[in-house]
């Protein structure tokens, strides 16, 4: 798959929050840290830490505006990668000018919610300012090293991982002849290695490409690369494979290459995984692309020295597909309104966790329960507490609840009843079917988060569209027992 340089991208911004909540809210929303609140049950990042891994996702600091997008990055996801705000020409835009500014907004969101970090990208021939591209040869290797101690230092002891070189190969497996391979060869790359590994020397230092993870010739370069820099002493840790697939096109040799890599003694992890198809997707391309993924996330699990998988961008709206390739696009695990995709559900399976995923469908609504959601049986000694995070702009929210099983009994299956105010439209929700889209709703189970034992709880949430009424939801009854407000 060929796949063209990420353009910087610009951000949709859902507006500021207009509402304050207690902290005791939040975390029963699951929106505070994990030693707080909890990873979400049943989460991608909670079954994947199980097995010991990570899955992780990227963000950009635009996107720590978005409420729907924030709340699913820091419920699904343990390790959080920058877009662009690392990136040479974000962090030194003029020489010896540093602005850490972006990146310290993505850094504080993911410890905020306990996450691992990764640093993308101190050397990369993209989104490299010109004054580099024009320095002379004799001050490109004295530049090079600023800008790595000068960043790396910034950063230290904050993340696992740096991105250390980017995408240095062509597709033929020879060197990219950017600023850095004309001013010192080959050898720039372990002079950056070295140099990374000085200003912080407890972090990963890794190299990153894509079109690298089945067997070909620029894989090939890459494992003689970091074949060669392991024999001399060379501080390397791990490889990054991109994984930007095309759907139904991941290399049935993933696993080996894999595995030649970790035979050299390193980390491997998939550092930037989409899977794309043609717009508008149809039920066929997404039922591939869940296989594609469960495929990914088996294959990891499989290879040990595999230590985790990040998905690029954290829903289809976020993605820079589209605008790299026209006509492209739907390559992650959430649509355009943050609901999970097939692909979720296949990551969750092949992690171990137990769903039952609805029927692929291209255009998935708010106002449909799935037929393989069961009918959610009355519960003798049931009663229910629900707790609500609201977060509201211009003509917008987002809505969190929790429900608290305070009963005797199990409930096994359930459907909460309640109601919106006036003017209110639901357009997404998560975690939970929900319809109709106005007045009285309810919202029931997916199959992985069907039972609540007493005492226990779960959560779910929607965003709507309001005319002038921002209120909360009210009126609560689950499997027609009333519950109360907390």
């Amino acid at each position: 798959m060929f796949r063209t340089p990420r353009p910087r991208r610009s951000h949709r911004a859902l507006g500021a929050l207009a509402v304050s909540v207690t902290a005791a809210a939040v975390a029963a929303a699951g929106l505070l840290p994990a030693d707080q609140a909890g990873a979400a049950a049943g989460s991608l990042r909670s079954l994947a830490e199980a097995k010991g891994i990570y899955f992780g996702t990227a963000i950009g600091q635009g996107d720590l505006d978005n409420t729907a997008l924030t709340t699913v990055a820091g419920t699904q996801f343990g390790m959080l990668t920058p877009t662009n705000e690392m990136k040479w020409d974000s962090v030194e835009p003029s020489p010896g000018s540093f602005d850490f500014g972006p990146g310290d907004r993505i850094v504080a969101f993911g410890q905020a919610h306990s996450m691992k970090l990764r640093g993308h990208t101190l050397v990369w021939h993209n989104q490299l300012p010109s004054w580099v591209d024009k320095l002379p040869a004799s001050q490109v290797q004295t530049a090079m090293r600023n800008h790595i101690t000068t960043t790396a230092t910034h950063y230290k002891g904050k993340l696992y991982a740096w991105d250390v070189v980017n995408e240095l190969f062509n597709e033929n497996g020879t060197f990219r002849e950017d600023a850095f391979y004309r001013a010192m060869g080959t050898g720039y790359v372990a002079d950056a290695l070295r140099t990374a590994r000085a200003a912080d020397p407890g972090a990963k230092l890794y190299l990153n490409d894509y079109n690298i993870e089945g067997l070909n010739a620029k894989s090939d370069a890459m494992y003689n690369l970091a074949k060669s820099l392991k024999s001399q002493g060379v501080p390397l840790d791990g490889v990054g494979f991109q994984a930007h697939f095309v759907v139904g096109q991941v290399p049935s040799s993933l696993k080996a290459n894999l595995e030649r890599f970790t035979a050299l003694g390193l980390e491997v992890a998939v550092t930037e995984l989409d899977d794309r198809m043609q717009l508008p997707p149809d039920s066929a391309e997404l039922a591939q692309q869940g296989r594609d993924y469960a495929n990914v996330v088996t294959t990891c699990l499989a290879v040990k020295g595999c230590v985790g998988l990040s998905q690029w961008d954290v829903g289809d709206a976020d993605s820079w597909i589209p605008g790299t390739f026209p006509g492209e696009g739907a390559g992650t695990m959430y649509d355009n309104n943050y609901r999970p995709k097939p692909a979720y559900y296949a990551s969750v399976d092949a992690l171990g966790g137990s769903t039952s995923n609805p029927s692929p469908s291209p255009t998935p609504t708010t106002t449909s329960t799935p037929t393989s959601t069961p009918t959610p049986k009355p519960t003798d000694g049931a009663a229910c507490k629900v707790t609500a995070e609201l977060n509201t702009w211009n003509t917008g929210l987002t809505e969190n609840l929790t429900v608290t099983n305070t009963g005797s009994s199990t409930v096994d299956g359930w459907a909460l009843s309640f109601a919106l105010p006036g003017g209110q439209t639901v357009t997404g929700a998560w975690n939970a079917t929900v319809g109709p889209a106005a007045g009285r709703l309810t919202a029931r189970n997916l199959g992985y988060n069907g039972t609540i034992a007493p005492g226990g709880s779960v959560s779910f949430g929607f965003q709507a569209t309001h005319t002038g009424n921002a209120g909360p939801a009210g009126q609560f009854s689950l499997n027609g027992v009333v519950c109360r407000a907390a």
